[in-house]
Formats: structure tokens, sequence, C-alpha cells
């Protein structure tokens, strides 16, 4: 098996989700991790802070400089994850089609490197 990224493109300047709805989505949400649960696929799921509570680290002159707040500032972050394992991208992007039914927003399916299929 071969495992997979589902992120949750979640757009910067978009109004967030009534109460009500919030809580539809996560019930959603709920469903698909335990039906990915049930399946074996699931790895690792979670949702993330906005980039607003972000600190970026980087490696300068052998030594690190940390900055609050986003790097990059752009129209989309990344809202949360999920890892699966899956026998091939068809079924990844099945799983990742289920995901954006929960979730609403859209699903970026990767695959991660150097791992044979199957």
């Amino acid at each position: 098996m071969k495992h997979y990224l589902l992120s949750v493109v979640t757009p910067s300047e978009a109004e967030p989700p009534s109460p009500e709805a919030l809580e539809q989505i996560r019930r959603n949400v709920h469903g698909f991790h335990q039906e990915l649960q049930q399946a074996g696929a699931w790895v690792f799921a979670g949702g993330l802070s906005s980039p607003t509570a972000a600190t970026v680290v980087r490696a300068k002159d052998g030594d690190t400089l940390l900055t609050d707040g986003p790097y990059i500032e752009g129209k989309e972050y990344l809202g949360g994850l999920c890892i699966i394992k899956a026998p091939d991208l068809d079924a990844a992007l099945d799983w990742g089609r289920k995901a954006a039914r929960a979730i609403t927003l859209p699903i970026e399916v990767r695959p991660f490197e150097g791992e044979a299929e199957g």
C-alpha cells in the first residue's frame, strides 16, 4: 500500500460557515474518518490552525531565525490533512472525493515520494 496526503485547501478570504453548518461538517468528517478506519486506510488526520498561528523556522549562516506568522501569503492555505493508505492513485482519489463531500472544501491528493505502488 502506498501512502497519500489528502490536503484540505482552505480559502483565506472565505467567510467561516455558520455554527450549524460547521457542526454538520464535523459530523460528516467524523463519519469519513470512521469509514477510513473501517477500511484499513486510516493513518492520521487533523485540522490546522490558521497561518497567523504559524512560526517559520529558517536556517541561516549556521543559526536559525524564527518569524511569526505565515511566510507566504496566498489566497488559500493548508487547513488540515489526512494521511491514508491506498493500493493506487485511483483508490486515493476515491477517498479524496469522499473527503471533499464531507469537508465541503477542495481536497488535493498527493502521493508520498519514494514509495512503490501496490
